[in-house]
């Protein structure tokens, strides 16, 4: 049996996007839900649209949706890291948190929005924890909370299943994410057991799509080829160009200080002449543009 990688745009709208009862699996997994809290029923909510940005146009693949107490959810699968990527997290969240009443309307109706983000690169290479939650909290006192946003970010190559003890669903989740792609032959036993897992893992084989669900599968791995290349490619010019920048802003800052340094030294050789041939101070340094005491210590 061949399968597809469950990250692409085809194939992870086709799992979570199509069946709303593996997406409501994946989020009570790895959303950090207190005992009560668990989604029970989910609704899919209209996606939104991507900024036409050719360094961003692709590699984002999202599901939005609502539960039946209100709560929103967004989910992205987020190939191409960058470092405006956690601001756009936030505003995204911002926006479908206040979108939820009129003007007017009583605040008391907001829920909260929960985002979840996989990224398939390391973002945060100076910590060892892959998984990352962000929400409003007092400084000093943490158990002070305001509800309202909940950021989560999971970074895929750093989890192991081997050096982990998390939820067993969570477990298998992340497993599902980054053990399956076009080389798998044999799924892990643990998976199919399973029978939400089960059902995500069948949604992959290749027989499921049609020749040209399989062309747009193709299709969205060479643009996130091309994309990398061409993020990285801004990248490196964008470092290019501070590094010239400022070599070229060192080199200006150099001769204007030696500029400086030799105006006032100039200044000084000929207030020393003046002096041995007997000025008196005030006129030296009237005649030299130095301070009166300046010229007393020569």
């Amino acid at each position: 049996m061949k399968y597809l990688n469950p990250k692409a745009d085809p194939t992870f709208k086709k799992v979570f996007g199509e069946h709303p009862d593996l997406v409501m699996s994946l989020l009570n997994a790895l959303l950090p839900l207190e005992e009560g809290e668990e989604i029970t029923e989910l609704e899919y909510l209209p996606a939104e649209m991507v900024p036409d940005n050719p360094l961003r146009k692709n590699s984002i693949v999202d599901v939005r949706c609502r539960d039946n107490r209100g709560r929103h959810f967004i989910v992205e699968m987020q190939m191409v890291w960058s470092q405006e990527f956690r601001q756009r997290v936030l505003f995204n969240a911002s926006k479908a948190y206040v979108r939820q009443i009129e003007k007017g309307n009583d605040y008391s109706l907001l829920q909260p929005v929960y985002s979840l983000n996989l990224v398939n690169e390391v973002f945060e290479p100076e910590l060892r924890e892959f998984y990352h939650y962000y929400r409003l909290v007092h400084v000093e006192h943490t158990e002070k909370v305001i509800d309202g946003l909940h950021l989560v970010f999971v970074e895929l190559p750093k989890f192991n299943p081997h050096t982990y003890s998390e939820k067993r669903m969570q477990v298998l989740w992340l497993r599902y994410l980054t053990e399956i792609d076009e080389r798998t032959r044999k799924v892990p036993e643990e998976l199919l057991e399973n029978p939400e897992l089960k059902k995500a893992v069948d949604a992959l084989e290749e027989s499921a799509f049609s020749d040209g669900q399989l062309a747009a599968y193709e299709r969205f791995w060479d643009t996130i080829s091309v994309e990398k290349t061409l993020y990285n490619s801004g990248m490196r010019k964008g470092i290019e160009k501070g590094i010239k920048k400022g070599i070229e802003k060192g080199i200006k800052e150099g001769i204007e200080k030696g500029r400086a340094e030799g105006i006032a030294e100039g200044r000084l050789s000929v207030a020393r002449n003046l002096k041995q041939m007997g000025l008196d101070a005030a006129s030296i340094a009237e005649a030299t543009g130095l301070d009166v005491e300046a010229v007393e210590r020569l």
